[in-house]
């Protein structure tokens, strides 16, 4: 045999005896360590996934955001992940069963960090519910400050076309036109045995509000009985732009919008995210377990002598908390929040306790 041969025969004898020699001799602990490794490829279960958009700050123990009461009533604690494919500093956090990330503002934001985190090989969302939660400028006509919505139908504020009204020829009629090209895209309507599951659960939730807001809602639509009740749980169709707007032609493109697709419930909010959140989810064949709760804090018309420069330009200021007229004078903020949190507490709870 030749020395050549020789020396691939012992090699070969080498790499199989090596195995058997690390049983034999492993050093302790060398078998956990392998065991650990395979138990990290298993997916985390989660049973809730909470998706706000903001916090103000911290996420715990100064002026509530959108996160923080949940974050503080259900993930004190929790264990910290970020989300590789997902914008920067989007945080999943996660605890017994129950996640939440704060996803950011706007449309772009919201699909791109719902999706990477929907798909992080990490989680097993296969029998999560998501519960997207926010604030929200809600409709003149039917809503008040500190009301919560279930919302059952989301449009897309953005598809369409928009006029200018100093270019029409009727400038007061609405300033959108429908486009059917995009009709695929522009709404989607929420699991309607869901809603009505989850609207069964909270419509009866008290709710409260507070004297300075409500003397500016009586004050602002000259106290229609509309304006002057206590908060309460409604259902409604959301309508999200990316811009946050205001005013008498938007608050008709918004009733139009709502109309024209066919939504089973009224136009109740608008905020800048939540289409997005829910083209995601049917996406991903999760729409049958998204829910979207939002609260009111402000209205989508001007009030009490407000408009686009004094509300917007920087060379105004409206800012004075003590002037009575300003949207500064309402506190409704952390109270609709808590409002939010109330209903919101109510269906996660239902959920981890498998009565939902």
């Amino acid at each position: 045999m030749s020395l050549g041969k020789k020396l691939l025969i012992a090699i070969i004898a080498i790499l199989l005896l090596v195995p058997l020699a690390y049983a034999a001799f492993k050093i302790p602990g060398g078998a956990p360590a392998v065991k650990e490794a395979s138990e990290s490829t298993e997916k985390i279960p989660v049973k809730v996934l909470i998706l706000p958009k903001f916090e103000v700050d911290e996420m715990s123990g100064d002026f509530p955001g959108e996160a923080q009461l949940y974050y503080e009533h259900y993930l004190d604690g929790a264990e910290e992940y970020e989300v590789p494919t997902a914008a920067e500093g989007c945080t999943l956090y996660l605890k017994d069963g129950v996640a939440l990330c704060v996803l950011g503002m706007g449309k772009v934001n919201a699909a791109l960090n719902t999706m990477a985190i929907l798909t992080d090989s990490r989680f097993d969302f296969s029998d999560a519910y998501i519960l997207s939660t926010g604030c929200a400028g809600s409709a003149m006509d039917r809503s008040v400050m500190g009301d919560v919505f279930v919302i059952t139908s989301a449009v897309d504020y953005d598809l369409g076309h928009h006029a200018d009204p100093r270019d029409m020829e009727d400038d007061t009629a609405a300033t959108w036109f429908h486009d059917a090209d995009f009709d695929s895209a522009a709404v989607v309507h929420l699991d309607p045995d869901l809603m009505d599951r989850v609207y069964s659960l909270v419509k009866d939730t008290p709710l409260e509000t507070t004297e300075r807001t409500r003397d500016f809602m009586t004050r602002a639509f000259d106290g229609a009985d509309w304006a002057v009740r206590d908060p309460k749980v409604l259902r409604g169709t959301t309508v999200t732009g990316d811009n946050y707007w205001k005013g008498q032609y938007d608050h008709a493109n918004a009733l139009l919008m709502t109309q024209t697709y066919g939504c089973p419930d009224p136009y109740a909010t608008t905020e800048m995210e939540d289409i997005a959140i829910a083209r995601t989810a049917k996406q991903l064949g999760m729409l049958d377990r998204l829910i979207i709760l939002r609260d009111s804090v402000n209205m989508d018309t001007f009030m009490l002598g407000a408009t686009p420069e004094s509300l917007w330009d920087p060379a105004h200021d409206n800012s004075d908390v003590s002037n009575e007229n300003s949207e500064e004078y309402i506190d409704i903020f952390a109270t609709a929040r808590e409002n939010n949190f109330i209903v919101g507490r109510t269906i996660i709870d239902a959920i981890l306790e498998e009565k939902f």
